[in-house]
């Protein structure tokens, strides 16, 4: 309490035009990012200012463009702290109202919070901050983008196999961690000594170094993010997390901190570029192996069929998971276990698109969900509202239009071509940029 009166009274004289200029991203609707805190969500702390009394406090990171983000802290009573801490989850949208901004004690804070370009912190307060929640729907499409950017630099990673060959010359040491997800574990609870509840999940990761490499939540919006990672086809790019030596184990084990950002199908880390039939070539020497394949490729959308019948191209997703629901029970089957009561569901774009360039195409792609509202340029709910002849004219300004195309592709025996492609991003390729990609490929194919 003295330390926040403090930072107050010091920032007074230009509180209101830094928070004038803050409040102008704020009110775009910026991305969050991570929230943390305690197993529970929400830390407890006694006051100064009247012994007997307890304050919470709930700390979370937002983010409003590729390059800009920042902490926020939140004090309050209980009701109000855990009302506010159970109001959003990672990759939600807010705006933030009257937030309080302060000078932040770098080396002290980032200790314990993520490491942020701003040389401020935001504070919340009951009485006279508003948060505002959103769905991804309601918001500005262009802030989709970054829910697969990294917030450090994507070549900046240890590889899983550098890790355990280090050993214990690396234990305690934070650093960030790019693999894919090989199996998540189920929620595991227990009650410490002291009575408080906690909760425990073991996600193992894998790259082209090491099969099998155990990360470790302890907090519940971390434990509620990796329950939506589909092994096999997830990718992380884990931003601070700290390794230790388990000695019980005998291995080296990661874990999530309150320093931890994770980013989901982080699409900045993937840097190689494929024609269409050198994929093909790359997914099917794979030797049978369901290891995805990551890259980008230059070419265009030779099939977009979204003005014939639109319940071919919306589908319902469960909000907890967001995977899509059984169109005939409208239950999801991956989170089956949790209480109809407690979920609902919302519509989503599930578009099947076929993907040319020079060289051959690629059939029945997925471009669904976010990403698919990021390349239409429109939400679900405007897409809905849209009459026949207007759906026509967006397909048109999109089919046939050189773009860049971020894309994950798995062998999928049951598909039609035998590969199954998920579209991670689709945008207009810059043409001097798509230019030079292409003559590239043609020199190598000469060299061939």
């Amino acid at each position: 309490m003295f330390v926040v009166r403090s930072i107050r009274l010091q920032c007074s004289v230009n509180r209101c035009k830094i928070q004038c200029m803050l409040l102008i991203k704020l009110l775009n609707c910026p991305m969050l990012i991570d929230c943390y805190g305690s197993s529970a969500g929400t830390r407890k702390l006694w006051t100064m200012a009247d012994i007997g009394s307890e304050r919470y406090t709930f700390s979370f990171t937002i983010r409003d463009s590729p390059t800009y983000f920042i902490n926020v802290n939140s004090w309050g009573r209980e009701e109000y702290i855990r009302s506010l801490s159970e109001s959003f989850r990672v990759g939600d949208c807010v705006t933030i109202e009257n937030p309080l901004v302060q000078s932040k004690d770098g080396e002290k804070e980032e200790k314990f919070n993520p490491i942020t370009p701003s040389c401020y912190k935001l504070l919340i307060s009951e009485n006279h901050s508003v948060v505002k929640t959103s769905s991804c729907y309601e918001m500005d499409t262009k802030l989709l983008s970054l829910l697969h950017l990294p917030v450090k630099d994507p070549q900046d990673y240890y590889s899983l196999g550098d890790i355990t060959a280090n050993g214990q010359s690396l234990d305690g040491r934070i650093l960030n961690v790019l693999a894919a997800v090989m199996s998540v574990g189920e929620p595991k609870y227990f009650i410490t000594s002291d009575k408080r509840k906690g909760q425990r999940c073991e996600v193992k990761l894998y790259d082209e170094t090491e099969m099998s490499f155990p990360i470790i939540c302890w907090d519940n919006e971390s434990i509620q993010l990796a329950q939506s990672w589909i092994p096999r086809e997830t990718v992380i790019f884990a931003s601070d997390v700290r390794v230790n030596f388990d000695k019980f184990r005998n291995c080296m084990t990661a874990t999530v901190i309150s320093k931890t950002i994770i980013t989901t199908n982080p699409v900045e880390t993937i840097v190689d570029v494929y024609t269409v039939k050198q994929l093909k070539e790359k997914a099917l020497q794979s030797d049978g192996k369901p290891e995805p394949v990551f890259g980008i490729i230059y070419g265009y959308i030779s099939m977009l069929d979204i003005d014939d019948n639109v319940s071919k191209v919306i589908r319902n997703r469960c909000s907890v998971c967001r995977f899509v629901v059984n169109e005939m029970s409208n239950t999801c089957t991956f989170c089956g276990d949790i209480s109809s009561d407690s979920k609902s569901t919302f519509v989503s774009f599930d578009i099947l698109v076929d993907l040319t360039d020079h060289t051959g195409t690629l059939y029945s792609c997925y471009l669904s969900d976010c990403v698919a509202e990021e390349t239409l340029g429109c939400t679900v709910q405007e897409f809905l509202t849209l009459a026949e002849d207007k759906r026509t004219a967006l397909k048109w300004q999109l089919l046939l239009e050189r773009s860049k195309i971020y894309f994950k592709i798995t062998l999928s025996p049951n598909w039609r071509s035998g590969l199954k492609a998920n579209i991670l991003s689709c945008k207009l390729a810059n043409p001097i940029e798509a230019s030079q990609s292409l003559l590239g490929k043609k020199l190598q194919h000469v060299a061939w």
